[in-house]
């Protein structure tokens, strides 16, 4: 499929992926579920097309020839763009994921991965995004009522006053604060916080959870930031703003 071929006239979405065997069957799925799909094949032809405007967001895989994904992401940002944008990795390790979050992008799937899910993802990404707006992900300061978060100085406040927080807690935090309303499971948060080498269970995830509850005098309960959904995970519920 060439990437002037559009499946759908709604919401428009680019998919970066130099596979033709990814392109070729992702395209015509997604256009089923409502999207207009262009494809670009490299991330020079990717930020060729988005400078045209017109994209609602991005699907970029990382592994390319020539520009990778994460050099097209942070040449968008730098740009001044806030097109959502989902990274598609084939790299497992936390630490990697917690960069491609730091550098702007506002989720990632890991390869190989479902379509059903990469569908769930972008749909959720939509639902966060805010038109003309720098998404959450690309804040560099969140605030939900008295509590705010320095993404880049790794410091949570309450109502003035720093709180103290490990750094499991920190991570698991800035993922909840940067998916606001969405149902995230506890096997979703074990891969982004402690990662798949990790050998585990979702119980630590409980944990860390607990540990953020206890530090913001939260009453599980009757929930005013981390929502407990039984028997699937943990939803942030607070409205979340960047904290400029």
């Amino acid at each position: 499929m060439s990437s002037d071929q559009v499946i759908s006239p709604s919401i428009r979405l680019l998919l970066v992926d130099d596979d033709e065997a990814i392109t070729g069957g992702l395209a015509p799925l997604l256009g089923r579920e409502g999207f207009g799909v262009e494809i670009a094949a490299d991330g020079g032809a990717a930020l060729a097309r988005l400078a045209s405007g017109g994209i609602d967001i991005v699907v970029l895989d990382i592994m390319m020839p020539g520009m990778d994904g994460r050099e097209t992401l942070r040449r968008l940002r730098a740009s001044g763009s806030s097109v959502p944008v989902v990274l598609l990795t084939s790299v497992g390790e936390a630490s990697e994921r917690a960069r491609a979050l730091d550098e702007g992008a506002d989720d990632y799937l890991n390869k190989p991965f479902d379509a059903g899910e990469l569908i769930s993802r972008v749909r959720a990404v939509l639902r966060r995004a805010r038109p003309g707006r720098p998404t959450l992900a690309s804040a560099q300061t969140l605030a939900a009522g008295p509590l705010t978060w320095d993404r880049v100085g790794r410091r949570a406040h309450l109502a003035g006053r720093e709180i103290t927080l490990t750094p499991k807690a920190m991570a698991l935090l800035d993922y909840l604060m940067t998916h606001p309303d969405e149902l995230i499971t506890r096997q979703r948060l074990l891969e982004v916080v402690w990662g798949f080498d990790d050998l585990i269970g979702t119980r630590a995830v409980d944990h860390r959870i607990a540990e953020l509850r206890r530090v913001l005098g939260e009453d599980s309960a009757n929930p005013h930031w981390i929502q407990t959904v039984p028997g699937a995970g943990y939803r942030f519920v607070a409205p979340v703003t960047d904290g400029r």
